[in-house]
């Protein structure tokens, strides 16, 4: 037994030489040696009849489990006798002629785990009458197999076995043309090392094949989720805070809002949202700020052109407002004003406090991207999971856009601020201002009041001076009470001329689905 296992191992030590010559016409002799780096050695003796051509082409790229292929490389060709042998990216190619050839090559990729396999005989254009073939490795294989026949049959070879000196035969007689021989040996582990190649079949479902380049990008991916939810997280924590003290005057002693931020930001800057507040504290601004005059308690009338230094949402705003010379609040009431949303929005990101929605944007484009790239990809050269990831990376875009924060960090520096302002409107005194500024002060903080929820106190603190500052930008002595009550009217105007719409869309609405003949007064009969 031990001599039997000594004279294995040298023959398989022994390199492919002269394979016995077949004695049949039409006829192959094999021999096969796995060598230590993985390589397969291979040398077929073939007799091909006088008068008669043999072709053969051994496809190097077969379909394995799981939608991938098997991929083996063939080099070193050498042809002994007559006819030519080549190999290209897709398959082995021989062509015999009359005589007995031999055809030499070595073959990578046919080790899988310790399992060695390759197609003996295959891909011949004619029948083949006796195959035999050896195969020798450094260890004793530990079992065989071998398939003969169709492609898609599990039909056994005649014969294969572990003779007694520990080489492995095989034989197999008829084998019509375009049937197949395989083999198949299992080695000890560790004999030699695999190499196996795997890729993905070239069809659609192999597209979708995960790849390593493929895992790589949604490694990536995965850590680009992490970040952007990090990313968000801190910037929603990052939104809040205690507001900080605010002071009213600037050091020259005049009103000063926190980085010029006007009454109608208010509501979108701090709530996300704008509304008939925001417009009256708006149109209340152009008057204090000497564009609009108001008179007999309730008329608008232009006082000054808009110029440059109003804001394209302020501008919208005048021309909304009065696009006559003048206006009652009845008549606006009528006229349904809305806060003109996209100029209002835009000013605030155009200052860098909003958000501009560029992340969305791209993300949506990122995904349209994605999808084209999948189908592409697809359709040509695999790896469609990479469009399926940029894809998703979009909607990811599209989902950190709307978990961040409609602010920006300048936008929430300026809400926090604005906040504190609110808190000193609604605890200031008159008299901690001098006489002199009393007047400005109270006009220029009235429009911040309304928008910031705390007119009733800041109206309250001037009112209740001895001397109440006149309102300059009314027509009459009004006192800060009259003020303040012209400015609930505004804000009562814009906010029933809302409720109006929507009451007139909910009558048309109504109008536009009841049913012929039942409307209130119609004569049933």
């Amino acid at each position: 037994m031990l001599a039997g296992a000594v004279l294995a191992l040298v023959l398989a030590a022994a390199p492919v030489d002269q394979p016995p010559l077949p004695t049949v016409p039409q006829s192959a002799e094999i021999q096969l040696k796995v060598e230590r780096d993985g390589s397969l050695s291979v040398a077929e003796a073939i007799a091909v009849p006088n008068g008669v051509t043999m072709d053969r082409r051994v496809p190097l790229r077969v379909a394995a489990p799981h939608h991938r292929d098997r991929v083996y490389g063939v080099r070193d060709v050498v042809l002994e006798g007559s006819g030519n042998a080549q190999v290209d990216e897709d398959a082995l190619t021989v062509h015999l002629t009359s005589g007995t050839s031999i055809v030499r090559y070595t073959v990578d990729g046919a080790v899988a785990g310790d399992r060695v396999t390759w197609e003996l005989a295959g891909g011949w254009s004619t029948d083949l009458k006796f195959i035999r073939a050896s195969f020798a490795a450094p260890e004793i294989p530990t079992a065989v197999d071998c398939l003969a026949g169709p492609p898609d049959s599990d039909f056994q070879c005649g014969a294969a076995q572990i003779d007694h000196a520990g080489l492995t035969r095989f034989s197999q007689q008829n084998l019509a043309a375009g049937e197949r021989m395989t083999a198949t040996v299992e080695l000890p582990p560790g004999t030699v090392p695999a190499n196996e190649v795997l890729v993905p079949a070239k069809t659609i479902a192999g597209a979708f094949v995960l790849t390593a380049p493929v895992g790589w990008a949604w490694a990536g991916f995965a850590a680009l989720l992490l970040a952007a939810a990090a990313w968000a997280l801190l910037a929603r924590r990052r939104d809040t805070g205690d507001p900080p003290k605010a002071g009213l005057l600037a050091k020259n002693g005049e009103f000063a809002s926190p980085e010029g931020v006007l009454p109608g930001h208010a509501g979108l800057l701090l709530h996300g949202r704008a509304g008939a507040a925001d417009l009256a504290a708006t149109v209340l601004d152009l008057a204090v700020r000497n564009y609009l005059w108001v008179s007999d308690g309730s008329r608008l009338t232009r006082r000054n052109p808009p110029d440059a230094y109003l804001t394209t949402f302020e501008r919208a705003v005048f021309e909304a407002v009065l696009p006559e010379e003048t206006v009652t609040l009845a008549e606006l009431r009528q006229q349904h004003v809305e806060i003109p949303h996209a100029e209002l929005a835009a000013d605030l990101a155009g200052r860098g406090w909003l958000a501009t929605g560029r992340l969305r944007r791209a993300g949506i484009r990122v995904v349209c991207y994605g999808v084209f790239l999948t189908v592409l990809l697809a359709l040509t050269v695999g790896y469609a999971q990479l469009g399926v990831i940029l894809a998703l990376a979009g909607v990811a875009a599209v989902a950190v856009s709307a978990a961040l924060p409609a602010r920006r960090h300048a936008g929430a520096e300026v809400a926090r601020r604005l906040r504190g302002v609110a808190e000193e409107l609604a605890t200031t005194r008159a008299k901690d201002f001098d006489k002199s500024q009393r007047e400005l002060v109270f006009s220029r903080g009235l429009p911040y009041a309304l928008a910031l929820g705390e007119l009733g106190p800041w109206v309250a603190a001037f009112a209740g001076l001895e001397h109440p500052p006149p309102v300059y930008w009314h027509d009459g002595d009004i006192t800060p009470d009259q003020a303040g009550s012209f400015a609930s009217a505004l804000a009562g105007a814009f906010a029933g001329a809302g409720r109006g719409r929507r009451l007139d869309a909910v009558r048309q609405h109504t109008r536009s689905h009841s049913p012929v003949g039942t409307h209130a007064g119609a004569d049933p009969s």
